[in-house]
């Protein structure tokens, strides 16, 4: 069974160049944050998706670090590391004729693991989740 709970994500991009997850994941460190999840890509910049578990500090240290932050309401759902949680998950959200906008994912404590997502309705998504 899905747990389904509100959170706050951090999107930011910092010019990309070789070290910039080492400085962004020791300056956070420095701070006593605590990464939760993480996506992070290149495209010329580093862009980065981010779960915290001091919000305030932590934007507070990407800022001085020159990123731009933008805080968006996303829900994380734990789910049984196992085959076919996701299938589920998806499913039921396709189901509902809702959209999926982003998702990913991080190991969690033990035998779970927490998906990110975003929907176009992610109140509706998070009753759908908890059911």
């Amino acid at each position: 069974m899905a747990k389904a709970m509100k959170s706050k994500q951090f999107t930011f991009s910092l010019p990309n160049r070789i070290g910039l997850l080492s400085e962004v994941a020791t300056a956070l460190a420095d701070a006593k944050v605590n990464i939760e999840a993480i996506c992070a890509y290149e495209r010329g910049y580093g862009f980065f998706m981010m779960i915290a578990d001091d919000p305030a500090k932590a934007k507070k240290v990407l800022t001085r670090m020159g990123a731009k932050v933008h805080v968006e309401d996303v829900i994380l759902v734990q789910v049984p590391n196992r085959v076919g949680q996701l299938e589920i998950i998806s499913k039921k959200i396709a189901d509902a004729g809702i959209n999926v906008i982003f998702i990913y994912g991080s190991p969690g404590k033990g035998k779970t693991a927490t998906l990110v997502l975003h929907t176009a309705n992610d109140r509706k998504t998070m009753k759908l989740l908890e059911k």
